[in-house]
């Protein structure tokens, strides 16, 4: 029996009717697709490597403590794992309808949060595997962790038989409340005890006055960030029905643009992204200004090496301007490589799990009617979220087949209508958009756009490459008399 964290409460609280708030993805396999038995036999004996899976949440009765997870004593792993397929030969627009279908629906929160589908029917004997697992439960990058669950390193590995599995008690409402009184009492005591003698006080002061300086140093950024104008038809209320469409890039394709152009991996794919917002905006006759921006929220992981597997959610973010407004590709990718690099010192320069860990001690009452009432109003800070989930460079397998491609499903909530989900495996990337289905009928168009933002980033980069090097003419220059008078060749731009 565990206890949430503030984060991963929020996440929970933060379910409504229109707003599901799991995260997913559709990996596609080469064939012949596996059996459902197999599959369910699969994931049967990988499931006491991850108990999370049997367990479902059990609020504490008036919330008085953050939400429990309790094993389900009617866990069914045939309710978990379904069969479905579509007609042959599948093309990729029907995986993505169907996708768009099953990942737009969600979970019953009454039981534990995951489910997985096995879809057969694909052109060139392929198949696929569609999974859903609530953000409460798990964020992206451990997510990652997770593929040990029925993933593979290699196509000849053998699994254990499934074994069997007993439920532990679930508490009575009573001992919830006195646990979660005591939890309430006994977590700051421990926090503040495990800090060095005679330097508990002075090193939380000392942390919220350095955490304060670095949120100074940074207003007159988030001025600036409130001055710009922002894309803002692209916010607006959700409804209960999604769009999804992908595409995806090479690998070699985006370092090849850093090198050229400079920055970063996730800099060169933020400025893809902003060429297919800029031509989705370009079509609806919005593209009101050269300054126009389009605010992306960007997760950023602060999971440490020793907290892999640790499965609560430990995720920060920053917002970063995506400058749809300015025609000319490399000074987008100049302006969000400038952006990035000052997030990247105000983040070193602040203790973010610390941060976030505050929210442990905020009432959870409080905690669920702030989150609900916040997705509730709305916001219109932010028009997207953008995602970047590394995957493995090396090829995974389910029961022998090798997965092909996989692509990210990420929720959109409070205002904001559209998420990209990025992820990497072996030489490919990947973009999965999730989109409300009134508000994005176009969705294709940033699809689209973000592919052709590639490709433009890709053009200049070989065309800066291809450019050789000018070199000065030398010329000839009298020399000293200590020289013996003799000329000297200097470049022409020294001689100037």
């Amino acid at each position: 029996m565990d206890r949430m964290s503030a984060l991963d409460s929020g996440f929970y609280f933060a379910e409504s009717e229109n707003t599901p708030m799991h995260v997913g993805s559709v990996a596609v396999f080469d064939g012949p697709a596996p059996t459902y038995g197999d599959v369910v036999r699969l994931l049967l004996s990988k499931l006491p490597m991850v108990p999370r899976y049997r367990q479902r949440v059990r609020e504490v009765p008036m919330q008085l403590g953050r939400p429990m997870w309790v094993d389900d004593p009617h866990f069914q792993i045939l309710y978990h794992v379904r069969h479905t397929a579509v007609p042959r030969p599948g093309s990729d627009e029907q995986l993505r309808n169907l996708a768009g279908r099953v990942l737009g629906q969600r979970l019953d929160m009454s039981k534990p949060l995951w489910e997985l589908y096995l879809i057969e029917g694909l052109q060139d004997d392929r198949w696929a595997i569609i999974s859903k697992v609530h953000h409460c439960m798990v964020d992206g990058v451990a997510g990652s962790d997770l593929m040990q669950l029925m993933f593979d390193l290699s196509p000849d590995a053998t699994h254990e038989a499934p074994r069997d599995w007993s439920p532990q008690r679930t508490p009575t409402g009573a001992g919830m409340v006195a646990g979660a009184l005591a939890e309430a009492v006994a977590h700051p005591l421990r926090q503040i005890s495990s800090m060095p003698a005679g330097g508990g006080a002075g090193r939380i002061v000392k942390q919220l006055v350095d955490s304060g300086k670095t949120v100074a140093s940074t207003l007159p950024s988030l001025a600036k960030q409130a001055l710009t104008p922002t894309a803002r038809s692209l916010n607006g209320p959700i409804g209960p029905h999604r769009r999804w469409a992908w595409t995806s890039g090479d690998f070699a394709e985006l370092k090849e643009v850093r090198t050229a152009l400079g920055g970063t991996v996730n800099d060169v794919v933020l400025a893809a992204i902003s060429t297919g917002f800029r031509d989705l905006l370009q079509g609806r006759g919005e593209l009101s200004s050269d300054k126009l921006v389009v605010r992306t929220m960007v997760p950023v992981s602060v999971r440490s090496d020793s907290q892999k597997g640790n499965l609560n959610n430990q995720v920060s973010c920053v917002f970063v301007d995506l400058p749809v407004g300015n025609p000319d590709p490399l000074a987008r990718l100049e302006s969000i490589r400038g952006q990035m690099d000052e997030y990247k010192k105000a983040m070193q320069a602040v203790d973010v799990p610390s941060i976030i860990g505050m929210g442990d001690y905020v009432a959870p009452t409080l905690l669920s009617l702030g989150v609900r009432a916040a997705l509730a109003a709305g916001q219109v800070w932010c028009q997207a979220v953008t995602t970047n989930v590394p995957g493995p460079p090396v090829p995974l397998y389910v029961l022998g087949r090798k997965m092909r491609s996989a692509y990210a499903y990420v929720p959109i909530a409070g205002g904001t209508r559209c998420s990209i989900g990025i992820f990497s495996y072996q030489r490919t990337m990947t973009f999965g958009i999730n989109a409300d289905f009134d508000a994005f009928a176009d969705v294709d168009v940033l699809s689209a756009g973000i592919r052709r933002g590639i490709e433009e980033l890709l053009e200049h980069a070989r065309a800066k490459q291809a450019t050789p090097e000018v070199t000065q003419p030398e010329v000839e220059q009298p020399a000293p008399a200590a020289d013996g008078g003799k000329p000297r060749k200097r470049s022409a731009a020294a001689a100037r």
